[in-house]
């Protein structure tokens, strides 16, 4: 993979990432459009971990250096490094509404309830679909006390105005086609109810991805820290492991904070090339 920073040599980027991991000392390496590639020493890490920033985020601040995993602790247990030996890393860890399907609670929801966005969220109960996204009630609550004054509406007209709604980000099917191809481990890590399988229905994105970590089923909604622990838990992985991508930036923040690396999804392209500075080559074609 090569780099062109504005105003510079070619830069060829995997290169210096194996060189970097064979040093004693590394230049991590920064990227931001403006700034061109800046460099600062840290200790050695493994190749894929020897990263910072991306082109897509102004400031060059998005991608964070990886955790150095498992510095000052004891050995993982045995079946823990027997996983580690048998599957490619990183992990990549997918947000779905808005980063690889089109949200319709946004785009569609107002018009079916012939309301504006801000009148919507007005009158909704403030909490019922986050309890709904959480799995502490079904539909049947929902549609009881979704809106604060009790008054009813018709439920399968919603979710058959999801469904409508729901559709392929514009180029991801081929992003997650590539990565599938290339034998990388992905997983849905979002926070939606049980209606995730109404996406599931209609796109099939278990082709590409397991639907393992939906708040609905594991009880925890990100930005809490306690879900992304349960996702490394249930991995076998150590957070440096696990490249989490989500176009909500307070999510991505609270994934490195945790030791992921988070990147903020802004367009399937700039996903690419933010994955490209990771080392993990996305090659595209037109997807069918």
């Amino acid at each position: 993979m090569q780099t062109v920073v504005p105003g510079s040599k070619r830069v060829d980027s995997t290169r210096l990432l194996e060189e970097a991991a064979s040093s004693r000392s590394i230049a991590v390496l920064f990227f931001s459009s403006s700034d061109g590639l800046r460099g600062s020493l840290h200790p050695p890490l493994r190749p894929f971990e020897a990263l910072s920033a991306t082109a897509s985020d102004n400031g060059g601040e998005l991608l964070r250096r990886w955790h150095r995993a498992g510095a000052g602790a004891g050995a993982a247990p045995p079946s823990t490094q027997q996983r580690r030996s048998s599957r490619k890393l990183p992990v990549l860890l997918f947000d779905v509404m808005d980063t690889i399907v089109r949200d319709p609670f946004y785009h569609d929801i107002p018009a079916f309830f012939k309301m504006s966005m801000k009148e919507l969220l007005e009158s909704k109960h403030p909490t019922a679909w986050v309890e709904f996204e959480e799995g502490l009630i079904d539909e049947n609550e929902l549609a009881r006390k979704f809106f604060k004054d009790g008054r009813s509406f018709d439920l399968e007209g919603l979710k058959e105005c999801m469904v409508r709604g729901y559709s392929y980000v514009d180029g991801i099917e081929a992003v997650l086609c590539s990565l599938k191809q290339n034998d990388y481990e992905l997983h849905a890590f979002t926070n939606y109810p049980v209606w995730y399988m109404m996406i599931e229905d209609k796109l099939r994105l278990s082709k590409y991805l397991s639907w393992t970590f939906c708040s609905c089923l594991i009880g925890k909604r990100k930005p809490s820290p306690d879900s992304y622990m349960e996702v490394v838990h249930h991995l076998g992985v150590e957070p440096g492991s696990c490249v989490f991508i989500d176009d909500r930036k307070t999510n991505v923040e609270a994934a490195i904070n945790v030791g992921m690396v988070g990147l903020h999804f802004k367009s399937s392209d700039s996903l690419k090339q933010d994955l490209a500075l990771l080392g993990i080559e996305v090659v595209t074609a037109a997807h069918p």
